[in-house]
């Protein structure tokens, strides 16, 4: 099956799971008449509990529903469509307030129906979720703290709104109803079951050790895994994995690493880190033996989904460079003689990871490097500052339209270099970026 149809079929699958809580309310015995805005409000309420469900799935990584999109885009669509819900969520809230308060009863839990606290609660745990989420960098709160407390708090939110509804009783009033809710249910409970219970103890059985942590500069390292009485991890050059270090699967402690060693080389895992935060450091301090588990791979930024290039354009920034590397390391293992340029942009000259081996690829490809320093030494006789639309021009093909481009690095350069490309005639359908900064 095709990719864009796959797409289609997930994007219906999810409406259906969202709409039909709604279609729920058509059929059966009717509802005490309470007017327009009652009845639209009721229908906000089980749509906001509709996709309060569905973030569950989004998050699940699922490889088949992922894959027509990428984790990364999932993600970002979680995000958004956590404020999309909550916003529903309130909007059924107010609209009661001031059309039928009498309904609400008293916000005293010791007085109102239970169910109804239940709502409410619900209410506020999730907007406290939403918004701690949107503002955890900036508080600096530690990422696995963060997605503890995120997935026990969001698991209580939805079992409130599950309550809630419940509790309101002529809404499951017929077999039928009752059955679809509790599908629903059970759908969310296997949901959580397997994400945090059947997938942490499958990966135990398919464990790595450190074969070594190579130092690129002071704050980065190259990562090397290899497995431990398995075969290794088959994936496409471009993708990433969710790594644990020094604990177990159980522990959500994992984070994501995009793999930078050759794909034609599953016995041996690399992954270029950047010291950023408390993970990253200890994975720089880490020392050989140390047992690690992989979940993946996941993404779908990878050269392998368009082998019908004329040409591959590659832009980095940073530690961008890591998807991108393994993507170059992999056309080399297979010979790839076609033309390729890498624009890669870093702030000084001495924290350019994978200097050394990049050239070394550029001796068995068709490689062409530009490399851009924010902050050159004055013997510096390269490509200066930020990278511009200028630089590509000057240095791409006049015929464009037969290449893939595949972006990675701060958003600022990628929604740049996205808009430049489409300018010089790269099809926007073969612009490809990588979302830097998504957990």
């Amino acid at each position: 099956m095709n990719t864009p149809l796959q797409a289609m079929l997930w994007l219906l699958a999810y409406v259906v799971v969202v709409t039909a809580p709604l279609a729920a309310l058509l059929f059966g015995p009717v509802p005490p008449a309470g007017g327009f805005w009652w009845d639209f409000a009721m229908a906000l309420g089980f749509a906001a509990l509709a996709m309060l469900g569905v973030q569950f799935l989004l998050t699940a990584r699922f490889r088949h529903a992922s894959a027509p999109f990428g984790v990364d885009i999932l993600y970002y669509f979680h995000r958004y469509l956590a404020v999309a819900a909550l916003a529903i969520a309130v909007l059924h809230y107010l609209i009661l307030r001031i059309d039928n308060p009498a309904v609400l009863g008293s916000a005293n839990p010791a007085l109102a129906p239970a169910h109804m606290s239940a709502g409410r609660a619900a209410l506020l745990l999730f907007a406290l979720l939403v918004a701690v989420s949107l503002v955890r960098r900036r508080l600096k709160i530690e990422y696995d703290l963060w997605r503890w407390t995120h997935a026990l708090g969001a698991t209580a939110a939805l079992g409130l709104a599950f309550w809630h509804v419940i509790g309101t009783g002529y809404y499951i009033d017929t077999p039928w109803k009752q059955a679809l809710w509790t599908a629903y249910g059970m759908g969310w409970i296997a949901l959580i079951a397997h994400v945090r219970l059947v997938r942490p103890r499958s990966l135990l059985r398919t464990p790595y050790r450190i074969a070594e942590v190579r130092r690129e500069h002071e704050d980065a390292c190259t990562l090397v895994l290899e497995p431990e009485t398995h075969a290794g991890l088959h994936f496409q050059p471009g993708q990433f994995v969710w790594l644990t270090l020094g604990a177990s699967p159980f522990a959500l402690k994992e984070h994501p690493f995009s793999i930078a060693s050759s794909a034609a080389h599953p016995q041996r895992l690399e992954f270029g880190i950047k010291a950023v935060g408390d993970f990253t450091r200890a994975v720089m301090r880490a020392q050989p033996g140390r047992l690690a588990y992989i979940d993946g791979p996941y993404g779908a930024f990878s050269t392998e989904r368009h082998p019908d290039a004329a040409g591959y354009v590659f832009l980095a920034g940073g530690v961008g460079i890591a998807p991108i590397i393994g993507m170059l390391r992999t056309l080399a293992d297979r010979g790839d003689r076609r033309a390729l340029w890498l624009f890669y942009g870093n702030r000084r000259r001495e924290r350019t990871l994978y200097r050394d081996a990049l050239d070394a690829l550029a001796g068995r490809l068709d490689l062409r490097i530009v490399h851009i320093l924010a902050e050159p030494p004055p013997d510096w006789t390269g490509e200066r500052g930020l990278l511009t639309r200028a630089m590509l021009e000057q240095r791409l093909p006049a015929d464009r339209a037969g290449l893939h481009a595949f972006l990675c690095g701060p958003a600022a350069m990628t929604q740049a270099a996205e808009r430049w490309l489409a300018e010089l005639g790269v099809p926007r359908a073969r612009i490809h970026s990588e979302l830097f900064e998504w957990v």
